[in-house]
């Protein structure tokens, strides 16, 4: 498995091509200014690049207008950049990581709880 890992501004263009693909390069060049602001030859640039690194597809057709393709699972690429994450700023340790982003939040009932089934579930799949 080829390692994803995602810029913010190509995470910006995955997301739009994630949320509804094929689309046309003005298609995201609009989603990508809008949500980030990005202009119109940054986001082009940068779609010619990741079809290079192999995140997305670009067809192109009689008239020359370019449609493009995710080639990249969100969730694939969301677990990549997880682990990444956790790695690199938790050396590895889960439970750093979640007693950091527990320590300074007011967890509410339903999150305390969503946590503990997590952790049952995992200690169920530990013991089969």
């Amino acid at each position: 498995m080829r390692q994803i890992i995602l810029t913010p501004t190509e995470w910006n263009i995955m997301e739009s091509l994630w949320e509804k693909a094929p689309k046309i390069g003005s298609e995201i060049v609009r989603d990508v200014k809008e949500a980030a602001g990005y202009s119109r030859s940054t986001t082009l640039t940068m779609l010619t690049r990741m079809a290079k690194k192999g995140y997305l597809e670009c067809a192109e057709d009689e008239k020359g207008i370019k449609t493009y393709l995710p080639l990249i699972d969100r969730q694939e690429a969301a677990r990549q950049e997880t682990d990444h994450f956790l790695n690199r700023v938790y050396h590895g340790s889960l439970s750093l990581l979640v007693s950091t982003f527990t320590e300074g939040q007011k967890l509410s009932k339903e999150e305390i709880e969503s946590l503990h089934e997590i952790l049952r579930k995992a200690e169920e799949e530990h013991h089969d």
